[in-house]
């Protein structure tokens, strides 16, 4: 006689329901009082579960960051752009798509980027082990912009393959949005049109 599992949709969404619960107290305690500045008790607390249900929902503290930032590095938007970009004979439209997809990535989840991975970053070796897988996805999606150029002969003379990806990282990567934005306050529109008309300027012979 064989033993048929028994899976209830109402307990995986309740089990789903714990999770949200969990990492949405989770974000808002990081935010208001910095990584450090928050236990997996006062998580469990502002949640309204108990604290082993933080650990086998999510994990330690370090688990519970790590999930949140997940949908920050597999935003539909990267995969999206780069299929537009692949599609394009425009170089300068290229670029335009591309600024136009880092903002969407930026802006979707710029409280949780900016507010703590940049301002704060936390020390704990698992999460700079996420962030770094993804600031090498993030290199290789701009190569593919870099390649994408390449194949149309649209780069100024003198410019090769890894020249072109240190200027697209220097004004498509992150840190172009979080000065302009972050820092010096300028909005996602603002930001967006000068990374574009910039980023063509100093790229593209034609320009």
């Amino acid at each position: 006689m064989t033993t048929r599992k028994y899976n209830s949709p109402r307990r995986a969404n309740s089990a789903t329901a714990t999770r949200e619960a969990i990492l949405s107290s989770a974000q808002a305690l990081f935010l208001a009082r910095g990584y450090a500045g928050v236990t997996i008790g006062e998580i469990a607390e502002a949640a309204d579960v108990a604290v082993p249900t933080v650990y086998s929902s999510v994990g330690n503290k370090a688990g519970v960051l790590t999930a949140l930032l997940q949908p920050a590095l597999t935003d539909p938007a990267v995969v999206s752009t780069l299929a537009a970009v692949e599609a394009s004979d425009d170089p300068r439209a290229v670029i335009e798509l591309t600024a136009e997809g880092t903002r969407l990535t930026h802006e979707r989840h710029w409280d949780l980027v900016y507010g703590l991975f940049y301002r704060d970053p936390p020390g704990e070796p698992a999460v700079k082990a996420v962030l770094d897988k993804g600031e090498d996805d993030y290199v290789q999606a701009l190569t593919l912009v870099a390649d994408r150029l390449i194949a149309l002969d649209a780069l100024r003379g003198g410019t090769d393959r890894t020249g072109a990806l240190d200027l697209l990282w220097f004004y498509l990567g992150p840190h172009a949005w979080t000065t302009l934005v972050g820092e010096r306050a300028w909005t996602f529109d603002r930001a967006q049109e000068w990374i574009a008309r910039s980023a063509c300027l100093a790229l593209l012979k034609d320009s």
